[in-house]
């Protein structure tokens, strides 16, 4: 899903016009180094000697790879792949393969491709039989039918696009997500889950178990620090910590573990959420000492703004972790990431900066 600092965005719930789409599966993107955008000053910025393993997916995994591009020695962004709307849904539907649209925004923010062909990648279709469809997504579709897997498909893609780093599917088989609600209830699938209007309890994938593969369980093996997030909670975030075996792994090599806190709550997810809420939800998924360290936005948000989130039931996150004992042990750093723009979203340049400064500090 889209990350979860965005009024109903995603691509299956707004309607599309053709040309650009600067990130995601639906019109996410706002400009030049905003969220989802690939920036440009952390080109001239140093590149410290660290390995970083990325969790997540959406335009927040977006930003956070543009902003770290070039800020790290080397990164490898392990990407959800349980999107069920959509173009990446009717490719993953009509063709029988993973949803593409993750992984193609991953892919091109670490790219080194011309602004034409990261456009023509981006380009969404307005009419005739290919219309909501993304160039990009139908690409992957028919390199996956060439090469015979999707796996190979990316791997194929990385040379394609002249990919700094690895861009991972958290598995190279269709997966699908399943909410449990209070009420007893549950909702199948990403778009079934936001639109069912209820409060999640847990997350669980299907089919199960969902097995870590050699190329994900290797790159946190050298990793020196974990990243997760920005993005949808339930959705983005969360799924990785349920493949099995993927904590365990994570916990043993003793790395820092970042979880990046989203702006605002996002509807048929986190309505109501404070800081606190997401990670006893991430820690009910992964485990009672996750994570090491918050990073969470701190600053003012436009009124005009915040009126247009609040009729979708959307408001900011408050940082309330001050206020409960068990997380006294979680270090937490606030900046001010929104820089300006129509959303709520992390600007990459300063993700970047302020993710990187953590890595200076710790290694």
């Amino acid at each position: 899903m889209r990350a979860d600092n965005e009024p109903q965005n995603s691509e299956n719930s707004l309607s599309q016009e053709a040309g650009t789409v600067p990130n995601g599966d639906g019109p996410n993107g706002d400009g030049p180094n905003g969220e989802g955008s690939k920036g440009e000053a952390s080109k001239d910025a140093e590149r410290l000697g660290v390995r970083v393993v990325a969790f997540g997916g959406g335009t927040g995994m977006a930003s956070l790879l543009s902003g770290l591009n070039e800020r790290v020695e080397e990164i490898t962004a392990v990407v959800t792949v349980t999107d069920n709307g959509g173009s990446s849904g009717r490719l993953r539907n009509d063709f029988d393969i993973v949803p593409p649209g993750d992984i193609r925004n991953c892919l091109l923010s670490l790219s080194d491709v011309s602004p034409l062909v990261e456009e023509a990648f981006q380009y969404r279709f307005s009419e005739g039989e290919f219309k909501g469809h993304c160039f990009g997504n139908l690409f992957i579709t028919v390199l996956t039918r060439v090469t015979g897997s999707f796996e190979e498909s990316i791997r194929q893609l990385h040379s394609i696009l002249n990919v700094r780093g690895k861009v991972l599917p958290i598995s190279g088989e269709k997966i699908s997500l399943v909410a449990h609600h209070p009420d007893g209830s549950k909702s199948t699938g990403e778009v079934q889950i936001t639109k069912s209007g209820k409060p999640i309890q847990q997350i669980e994938l299907r089919p199960s178990p969902v097995l870590l593969s050699s190329e994900v369980s290797e790159a946190i093996e050298k990793a020196d620090y974990f990243v997760f997030g920005p993005g949808s909670l339930y959705t983005s975030v969360i799924p990785h910590l349920l493949v099995d075996g993927i904590m365990e792994a994570i916990k043993k090599s003793g790395k820092p573990r970042i979880y990046v806190g989203n702006i605002m709550t996002q509807p048929g997810e986190t309505v109501g959420y404070s800081l606190s809420d997401h990670l006893s939800a991430l820690r009910l998924h992964g485990g009672e000492d996750f994570p090491d360290c918050v990073i969470a936005h701190q600053g003012p948000l436009p009124p005009e703004m915040l009126k247009k989130y609040a009729r979708r039931g959307a408001a900011p996150v408050v940082n309330d972790l001050g206020e409960h004992d068990e997380f006294s042990d979680v270090d937490v750093i606030e900046q001010n990431f929104f820089v300006g723009g129509d959303f709520a979203k992390h600007h990459s340049e300063v993700l970047g900066e302020v993710v990187a400064s953590c890595f200076k500090v710790t290694h």
